[in-house]
């Protein structure tokens, strides 16, 4: 069965150019509004989202927060925009990749790919030898059920985000450079930058409790991040 697109765009011919070029490899299901995408969510699985960002009523910006609120569905938003702010917010709402207007069918097509494939390997089991469970103190990594729990309550995090957090807890004290981090996070993921490291940081930060688990993300000046457990 083929993987199962949503392609969010108020613009009738741009949807059927999207589904045009998104349906020789994929189901693919559209929405006109933001609106429409959130119950499209709500009442379906998708296994990614193609979202425009410049539309009436709720713009992509706010549809992708609300999606990230309750989906951690592989998510690439779509603009006429090319502004590196604009690219950074985006990921600051849960994208997970940026493509602008005009572009590449075949580039489409194979970015929506590699989300759809990061996805599902990342949802694989953990290696052998793994442990199954990372604990430090009233922080919870559930790597079977990529659950995260602080205090025992369960964190919305993004699959970028879990796998940033994943990827420095399984090595804690040991700095690593932005560059580091988005070899080993982002993979394959060319549009990203050092600064969507920062921006997830962040953002991670934020969700753990800036002042309690959080700060066991730290800023190595001069180097880039790590994980410190020892304050908890």
């Amino acid at each position: 069965m083929a993987p199962k697109v949503l392609v969010v765009d108020d613009e009738e011919r741009m949807r059927s150019l999207l589904k045009l070029h998104l349906r020789q490899c994929f189901e693919v299901v559209t929405a006109s509004s933001g609106e429409e995408a959130l119950e499209r969510v709500r009442s379906e699985r998708f296994d990614a989202v193609v979202l425009d960002i410049l539309m009436p009523g709720l713009d992509g910006r706010e549809v992708c927060r609300r999606i990230r609120s309750m989906s951690a569905v592989p998510l690439l938003m779509l603009t006429a925009l090319a502004d590196v702010e604009e690219k950074l917010e985006a990921f600051d709402r849960g994208a997970d990749d940026y493509l602008t207007k005009p572009f590449d069918p075949r580039e489409l097509v194979a970015r929506v790919e590699a989300l759809i494939r990061r996805s599902q390997a990342s949802s694989d089991p953990a290696p052998a030898g793994t442990p199954p469970t990372l604990e430090y103190g009233p922080l919870r990594l559930d790597q079977a059920a990529r659950v995260v729990q602080v205090e025992g309550r369960e964190l919305a995090l993004t699959p970028k985000e879990y796998e940033l957090l994943l990827f420095l807890t399984q090595a804690p004290g040991r700095p690593f450079s932005r560059e580091e981090l988005l070899q080993e996070v982002w993979r394959d993921a060319a549009f990203a930058q050092t600064r969507t490291v920062d921006s997830h940081i962040k953002t991670l930060r934020e969700k753990l409790g800036r002042d309690g688990v959080g700060a066991t993300l730290v800023t190595v000046w001069g180097v880039g991040y790590k994980f410190d457990p020892q304050g908890l």
